[in-house]
């Protein structure tokens, strides 16, 4: 078992896993925590400030959860100002292609071990980047 305790900025995570759930199978088809169509065009950055273990990774117009990488904390979900984030059952029907969206952003990226080493990708995936971009 492996126990992880991070003070983000607005509170302290304590996250406490069993080793087959930190180290996961790079060949794991579902998500968590997903983002959803609100963080389009928005990006706020609040979730990765609060991320203890850097899996949410930049796109041109969004960010996007790394599935093998996120240990399912929930930090993320409280933070985001726009409620972009949501479990993966609790996201609402006309998001529901949001799951399929976050994995398959990392099919080519694949797990690199943490957002930072990568900065922004320049890249969406294509549902994303045919989005009407959002106006003010």
């Amino acid at each position: 078992m492996a126990t992880i305790i991070v003070q983000g900025r607005s509170r302290r995570v304590r996250i406490t896993a069993y080793r087959s759930q930190v180290l996961r199978s790079p060949r794991r088809t579902f998500v968590t925590y997903v983002i959803a169509e609100p963080c389009v065009d928005v990006k706020d950055k609040s979730c990765r400030e609060e991320c203890p273990v850097d899996c949410i990774y930049d796109g041109t117009r969004m960010l996007y959860i790394q599935p093998d990488e996120c240990v399912d904390c929930g930090a993320c979900e409280p933070v985001c100002p726009v409620e972009a984030i949501y479990y993966e059952d609790d996201v609402p029907g006309q998001w529901q292609g949001y799951k399929k969206i976050n994995t398959e952003f990392f099919i080519e990226l694949g797990s690199p071990g943490g957002a930072a080493k990568v900065g922004e990708t320049n890249t969406d995936h294509a549902e994303v980047t045919a989005l009407a971009p959002k106006t003010s």
